[in-house]
């Protein structure tokens, strides 16, 4: 495996793993532009993928980063579904075109989220930062899976998730913060990130033998893209004062920030990298696996796992059973 570290960039990753790009059909949720999802995808089209298969909110911002792939390759197929992780009707919508679309999905990279937002409820009464980062693409996830294990072929779900995970475990009790009267946007973004890590895990573990690979990664600390959009002046200091109270020391030092291709480097590695097969259910960074005893017990404990995976079929009222 080769070596790579926090200044590693996707098209250093995407040259090292282009044999096994070439001919892949991903499936890309937060594809707009100037995402880390967009710099992913345009990053590995010269390697010869089949196609993406774009899924976001505003078609034409899918559309945007569509193009700009076929700027690079133009032989790459395309197609942009709506996606709207807010309403699980549409999140259902959604897989249905999916798989109506005459595609092989080969891997799944989960990109699409929110952080810092105030507070607020879905259409179906969820706590929105759950609902968007975390519970949408449960279900639409598995949605997708039955397909794609149907044809017995190697595939992979990427979940983005964040060291933000640090902040909070799954508040199983009191998912939406008493109605909202004891919200924290950080607490509530901490939450999100270490459910996504748990359904990896979750994943990891009871599809593994059917050659589903899952892995959950951190991207980084990079200002550049949407996903910062509620960040003002002052949340440096904020952050701080939260790191200390929870005794985060290793972030007393604010961490170094890196542009978009270095963190969509660890995007490349974790839907590619051959090595990762047994490494099922692992948690990534700087395009590397991150060490066990580095992980936060609470994203990858197995009775949470399930825990969550049952909770999450209650919130959506739909079982999702797989042999």
């Amino acid at each position: 495996m080769p070596s790579y570290n926090d200044e590693t960039t996707t098209e250093e990753v995407a040259a090292d793993l282009q044999a096994q790009i070439i001919g892949k059909t991903i499936f890309l949720t937060g594809a707009s532009p100037k995402s880390l999802g967009a710099v992913f995808a345009i990053g590995i089209a010269q390697y010869q993928p089949a196609c993406f298969i774009l899924a976001g909110r505003d078609l034409a911002k899918c559309e945007e980063t569509a193009q700009a792939i076929k700027a690079k390759n133009p032989s790459i197929r395309t197609h942009n579904v709506h996606l709207d992780l807010e309403s699980l009707g549409q999140v259902r919508q959604a897989a249905e075109k999916i798989r109506s679309l005459d595609e092989k999905i080969d891997i799944i990279v989960n990109s699409a989220a929110i952080m810092a937002a105030p507070y607020s409820k879905t259409v179906d009464g969820i706590e929105s930062t759950f609902a968007i980062n975390y519970l949408g693409n449960f279900v639409l996830t598995n949605l997708l899976l039955p397909d794609m294990l149907a044809r017995g072929l190697p595939i992979r779900v990427v979940n983005i998730s964040s060291e933000g995970c640090r902040f909070s475990p799954v508040r199983f009790g009191d998912l939406d913060f008493g109605e909202g009267k004891n919200y924290n946007r950080w607490l509530s973004y901490g939450q999100s990130k270490s459910a996504l890590m748990l359904y990896t895990k979750a994943l990891a573990d009871k599809l593994g033998h059917r050659n589903l690979t899952a892995v959950s990664l951190h991207p980084g600390v990079i200002m550049d893209t949407h996903l910062a959009r509620y960040m003002a002046d002052g949340d440096a200091q904020e952050l701080d004062q939260l790191d200390h109270q929870q005794g985060h020391s290793k972030y007393w030092i604010w961490p170094k920030f890196q542009t978009p291709s270095q963190g969509a480097s660890t995007y490349v590695f974790g839907a590619f990298s051959p090595d990762l097969k047994d490494q099922n259910g692992a948690y990534l960074a700087n395009s590397a696996v991150v060490d066990i005893k580095e992980v936060y017990c609470w994203t990858r404990d197995v009775v949470d796992a399930d825990r969550l995976w049952a909770l999450s079929e209650k919130l959506t009222g739909q079982q999702f059973v797989f042999d």
